[in-house]
């Protein structure tokens, strides 16, 4: 019995390296987004940190900003969900499925 415990302990243990390596890859990709079809364009890194932005100038319409409000919250969002399933995906791959609570490790 105890030894079972202590095999299964060693795995909790290799799997909460692994989970900390690949955290720490995430971390350091950029995902990409747009929105309007591609007028508003923006990057974020795996820590959800926006890296970059770049705005078509023909989006920009001094008699309409709240449309390129939008577009940006739109993108922003986008991206952000992006890395979500990246991180959700990329943890089941690792996990085996195993549906373990966000946090665990």
């Amino acid at each position: 019995m105890y030894g079972n415990m202590g095999n299964m302990m060693k795995k909790v243990q290799k799997m909460q390296k692994q989970m900390a390596k690949l955290q720490a890859e995430l971390e350091e990709r950029t995902i990409e987004a747009t929105s309007g079809g591609g007028v508003v364009r923006v990057e974020a890194n795996g820590k959800k940190e926006l890296v970059n932005l770049e705005i078509d100038p023909a989006a920009v319409d001094p008699d309409d900003v709240e449309m390129l409000q939008d577009l940006i919250i739109a993108a922003v969002n986008e991206v952000m969900r992006k890395i979500d399933e990246m991180m959700v995906s990329e943890m089941q791959k690792l996990t085996g499925g195993l549906n373990l609570p966000p946090g665990l490790f």
